[in-house]
């Protein structure tokens, strides 16, 4: 259900109006082609390409498109040895391709006359040009936020118009200064414009953009409204909000040319908060009379607390589960096809996989989304952690100049304010970069009126409640020549010093953890084949390596949420590439169906539910005979005590053994930690050590592979 909150309307003295805004969809088939140089645009234009999508998608093909090693791929390169210290580069990159830009071209008929038309190319890599009828209408060097034109002097009312829309053909089209995408693990950069692109015809004044702040103790939103009078005259208008029982009216007029901000508060009585439990939203139509944008929010807040170390959602704790989404890795991937731009994919991904999995949040890593994965989240009542795409380590941060990333991150904040699902700003991945802590986020974080947290990479947090994120990952000791067992797990509380290399006294948020990717195919990739080889032999099938896999990232996962050191757990990663070469993978065995690798599915799915259960023992092996104690750990990520059966038994195809069992009850958000004493078999065989914690419907199982001697 989605309820209607207010309208702001206007209305101007002697100026045509239209009284709303008429949008005209440009998605669909595009004219595109290619050249090495800015300008002239070719003159032919001999391949079809879909927008929203990528280059790689036209047909007749492009050779070579998305060729191109970039920076951080190059810096990898050279201390993997794989390439020499002479080929290091201080610009974006080298491209393997002989074009600098793709040209895209469609003839769109404006069905209506209007005052002011402006072009929205929802996001497009790398940089963007606009022609309509042969005159250039502007530049945007963004390619993680929406470029808007002003195309009224170049519009044929009621007419045909040829829109002509120039992008770099690789990251090295952008100055070396503005940010392009930083990654070292991606080997492809593929162009494209790859969000909805719009024509929005409009009178004045124009809604340039529209911030809803949800006060939720107050049961009120915020609603900042920045409007354009781009005319040479001055206009007089009565801005008003309406919706339901509440209305306010304010008189108020622009100068030629003027650009203005206002604030207005609107009653929301008995507000019905979104989470993701119930991710109700509401909708607010705000006008100037000549124009007019509908928003949808959700009455929500989120925030940390670093005395408690902990994420709050409307006031009241919150333990955030889930995974990572790398759609720009994604992208790589040859059968990724036309999949980000179907809506009911999204929607099987985001909403019943999500769900199945019992995530409540994701983190969109290194690369942004197209807004509909985010209105999708909206509904599906996902939290999500939205990072710019920035991840260089702590080695040489690229030359981005700080006005740029300003203007840049602004924007970007621009496009995502209003989704309720956007719960963390990120600047950056695994990054240490003073400019970020030290100018960029103090500067922009003012803008976003919901005040969401900051999260940035490696660096010390910027605000007193800001949290940190941490990637535990274990397993990469093999990658380093060094090993990893899980029986260390027993002797581990689950509490370090953050990767970020400062002792945070901050919340923290495991985003990260695993290291044992695969391919869809079953082999490891090149960051795990030396774990695979250590942990099952030389000789392993594909078999064993996606149970052990499924086995140990269950574990941990079991493991990181039962000893509540973090306030999220978040694993790595759940779609990206897979093909020869890659470092790291997900678990589909079929992108189209979205079919999950088995194992998967059924231990990681139990270690990921409210109620958590880990069994803190992990011996391979024990005596056929003896008895011994076991800790069962328990958690409740629910905001209601909990109570129940907790049992402990021996099984072998699916029949115990031996069997104990004893009540339990949780706190809401509580923890606690039983001790059961077992018999082991008298009888030598593998079994599997299964605990059991059922409170209402389906229980939860924690499970440990045994081999009784």
């Amino acid at each position: 259900m989605k309820i209607r909150i207010a309208t702001l309307a206007v209305t101007l003295g002697a100026i045509p109006l239209l009284g709303q805004r008429t949008s005209i969809s440009l998605n669909g088939e595009w004219k595109i082609a290619d050249s090495m140089a800015a300008e002239p645009a070719p003159t032919t234009f001999p391949a079809a390409v879909p927008v929203p999508g990528l280059v790689h998608l036209s047909k007749p093909a492009f050779p070579d498109v998305d060729q191109f090693d970039s920076r951080e791929f190059i810096d990898a390169s050279i201390r993997e040895k794989k390439m020499p210290e002479a080929a290091r580069v201080d610009h974006a990159g080298n491209t393997r391709q002989q074009r600098t830009y793709f040209w895209y071209r469609r003839t769109v008929s404006v069905p209506t006359r209007g005052t002011v038309a402006v072009l929205r190319v929802g996001k497009a890599q790398f940089g963007t040009a606009v022609w309509v009828n042969g005159v250039a209408v502007g530049e945007h060097r963004g390619c993680f936020s929406a470029g808007i034109f002003d195309v009224t002097k170049a519009i044929r009312w009621e007419a045909a118009n040829e829109i002509t829309i120039r992008i770099g053909a690789h990251p090295a089209a952008l100055p070396v200064w503005a940010p392009a995408g930083a990654d070292y693990e991606k080997y492809k950069w593929t162009p494209g414009i790859y969000d909805d692109v719009t024509l929005h015809i409009s009178g004045l004044p124009v809604i340039e953009s529209v911030q809803t702040a949800p006060r939720i103790d107050a049961s009120e939103v915020l609603i900042e409204t920045a409007v354009h009078n781009p005319s040479a005259q001055p206009v007089r208008f009565q801005l008003s909000q309406k919706g339901g029982s509440q209305s306010a009216e304010l008189a108020l007029s622009l100068a030629a040319g003027e650009r203005r901000t206002y604030r207005q508060t609107v009653k929301i009585p008995q507000a019905r908060l979104w989470t993701p439990e119930d991710p109700f939203l509401y909708s607010i139509e705000t006008s100037t009379g000549g124009d007019s944008v509908k928003t949808r929010f959700g009455m929500r807040e989120f925030r940390f607390d670093t005395a408690t170390k902990r994420a709050y959602l409307n006031g009241k704790l919150y333990f955030l589960r889930g995974s990572n989404i790398t759609l720009h890795r994604f992208f790589e991937d040859p059968e990724s096809k036309d999949l980000p731009w179907r809506r009911d994919w999204v929607r099987k991904l985001l909403v019943d996989y999500s769900k199945r999995m019992n995530w409540n949040s994701y983190r969109f890593c290194i690369g942004p989304v197209p807004d509909m994965w985010f209105d999708i989240a909206d509904e599906a009542g996902l939290l999500v952690q939205n990072e710019f795409f920035i991840w260089n380590g702590r080695e040489r941060f690229p030359p981005y100049r700080a006005q740029e990333l300003i203007t840049q991150y602004s924007e970007w904040m621009r496009d995502n304010w209003n989704h309720p699902s956007v719960a963390i700003w990120d600047a950056s991945n695994e990054t240490a970069a003073p400019v970020l802590r030290d100018t960029v986020i103090p500067q922009v974080r003012k803008l976003d009126l919901s005040n969401r947290p900051w999260e940035n990479g490696y660096s010390t947090p910027t605000g007193l409640d800001d949290p940190v994120e941490d990637h535990p990952y274990l397993f990469s000791a093999f990658y380093s020549g060094r090993s990893f067992d899980m029986t260390q797990l027993e002797r581990m509380t689950g509490a370090k010093t953050t990767n970020a290399g400062h002792p945070s006294g901050h919340a923290v948020i495991a985003n990260e953890y695993g290291w044992l990717w695969m391919k869809r195919d079953g082999t490891p990739t090149l960051l795990t084949e030396r774990a695979y080889e250590k942990l099952l032999g030389p000789n392993s099938t594909a078999s064993q390596r996606w149970e052990l896999y499924a086995y140990y990232l269950a574990g941990l996962t079991e493991f990181w949420r039962a000893h509540r050191n973090f306030a999220g757990v978040l694993h790595f990663t759940s779609l990206t590439c897979s093909y020869p070469g890659v470092k790291t993978g997900d678990h589909f065995l079929n992108l189209d169906t979205l079919r999950v690798e088995p194992n998967f599915d059924g231990w990681v799915r139990e270690s990921f539910k409210p109620l958590g259960v880990y069994i803190n023992f992990w011996q391979p092996s024990l005596a056929a005979g003896s008895r011994r104690n076991y800790s069962i750990m328990m958690v409740n990520d629910e905001g209601k005590p909990l109570s129940g059966t907790l049992s402990l038994a021996f099984e072998r195809d699916g029949t115990a053994s031996t069997r104990t069992e004893t009540p339990f009850q949780m706190n809401a958000y509580g923890q606690h930690t039983w001790e059961l004493s077992l018999d082991t078999p008298a009888q030598p065989g593998a079994y599997l050590l299964k605990a059991a914690a059922a409170a209402t419907g389906e229980p939860t199982i924690s499970r440990r592979k045994v081999d009784v001697r």
